[in-house]
């Protein structure tokens, strides 16, 4: 069941989710080649904290972490290592705060240094593709035309989009109904109240759409070892639009 939220809770979510985009932030300026993804995690678990909320990953599902930290093939969950991020890589930061009773989520991918011509357009067309996915959203729009959005401005930049993952609902939960495909058949899905709360998270990939979940039962990589990239936000759907917590 889709949970509409009152003003009042989208008035408590407003604390941790600029919280996730304070951290976003904080974490592109001091990432760098050297640093371990374990480095990186501790930057977001430190911050956070220091914020007066709890990371909410740590712990999730037994996520032994505070962030996702995903590594250039790596597409999602991939968990802080001594891993060293190195120039060229690109990074992706997936976080999320819990505070007020609520959790706000959100993911960047960062350019380290000088990257190749290909990571530098995949990086660029998966966040437009979350633009893309919100272009005339709002209130009474059928869910699976963010997908269809989303899908159609990728593949038409030569890229894939994951299908094994999606965005979701949040709340006083981390996730929530529903879950908000990447790809979609316009004018179908559930159409969106005002007040639903959801992520919007493209996962784009230089290659096959195809992934596979290496032993340690969290880390998705891409079938055949090429980038992939990730950009979320949490959005409310308003009357005449959407609105975006985490930017």
């Amino acid at each position: 069941m889709i949970e509409v939220k009152s003003e009042a809770e989208i008035a408590l979510m407003r604390e941790p989710t600029a919280i996730v985009r304070d951290c976003l932030s904080f974490v592109g300026e001091k990432i760098g080649a050297g640093m371990t993804t374990k480095d990186v995690d501790r930057l977001v678990y430190d911050f956070i904290k220091a914020s007066g909320a709890e990371p909410s990953c740590l712990g999730y599902c037994g996520y032994p972490a505070s962030a996702c930290i995903s590594v250039n093939e790596v597409v999602v969950h991939g968990i802080p290592d001594d891993r060293v991020i190195e120039e060229g890589d690109i990074v992706s930061v997936d976080l999320c705060a819990y505070k007020n009773g609520f959790h706000g989520d959100g993911a960047r991918t960062f350019r380290i240094g000088t990257v190749s011509p290909e990571k530098d357009k995949l990086v660029r067309v998966t966040e437009e593709c979350f633009f893309q996915g919100i272009e005339g959203l709002k209130a009474g729009t059928p869910l699976y035309d963010i997908g269809y959005r989303v899908q159609k401005h990728a593949e038409s930049n030569g890229f894939s989009v994951i299908r094994a993952y999606t965005g979701h609902g949040i709340g006083r939960e981390m996730h929530e109904d529903p879950a908000v495909p990447n790809v979609g058949r316009r004018g179908t899905g559930v159409r969106l109240e005002a007040g639903t709360v959801i992520c919007i998270e493209p996962m784009i990939a230089a290659g096959t759409f195809r992934v596979k979940v290496l032993p340690d039962g969290w880390t998705a990589v891409t079938l055949d070892g090429k980038p992939a990239a990730h950009y979320e936000n949490t959005v409310v759907i308003r009357e005449d639009g959407v609105e975006i917590l985490t930017l």
